[in-house]
């Protein structure tokens, strides 16, 4: 017998991918519940598999970059949101991934794996841009996440974060 109001517990993973100018890779969404966003590659977690092991899974999956491995942890968080219809309570980790790489787009072979899973579009931010915007980011405060970020520190634990649909027109 399921509770109203109650979310499925789901685990995730994501990777910061941040090029040598220290610009983040996000792509973009609009959740029927959070509204429009962007957010890190990653996603749900495979039955046995480690936090490590999805974010490299999914980040692969969300890019098709060989190559590329999630380094250090940079924090967990837990949000909730709906996600294909069921309401959901994420618990997230956030590897960082330095790319020596110059900024690069998605290889094509993903375009329909972006159209299933309702990603919008990709894009480079600038740490400044990061800093500035007014729209919505997850994890929220990622820009002064990565401003803080010093190698060998601890990762931080935001807990759980309630995000607002973010501010605009109708979608």
């Amino acid at each position: 017998m399921s509770v109203p109001g109650a979310r499925t517990p789901r685990a995730a993973a994501r990777t910061v991918v941040r090029d040598p100018l220290g610009a983040v890779f996000l792509l973009r969404y609009d959740n029927e519940e959070a509204g429009p966003h962007w957010a890190l590659p990653g996603g749900g977690l495979d039955p046995g598999e480690s936090p490590r092991e999805g974010a490299h899974r999914e980040l692969h999956e969300e890019t098709g970059w060989a190559g590329l491995e999630p380094g250090p942890l940079l924090c967990t968080w837990t949000h909730d949101f709906t996600r294909a219809g069921v309401p959901v309570r994420q618990h997230e980790h956030v590897y960082l991934a330095e790319d020596r790489a110059p900024r690069r787009e998605p290889a094509p072979e993903v375009a329909a794996d972006h159209l299933a899973d309702g990603i919008l579009g990709t894009r480079w931010w600038t740490p400044d841009e990061l800093r500035h915007t007014d729209e919505q980011i997850w994890p929220p405060g990622l820009a002064a996440l990565l401003d803080a970020w010093t190698p060998g520190a601890a990762p931080v634990e935001l807990g759980r974060v309630t995000l607002d649909p973010a501010p605009g027109p109708p979608r």
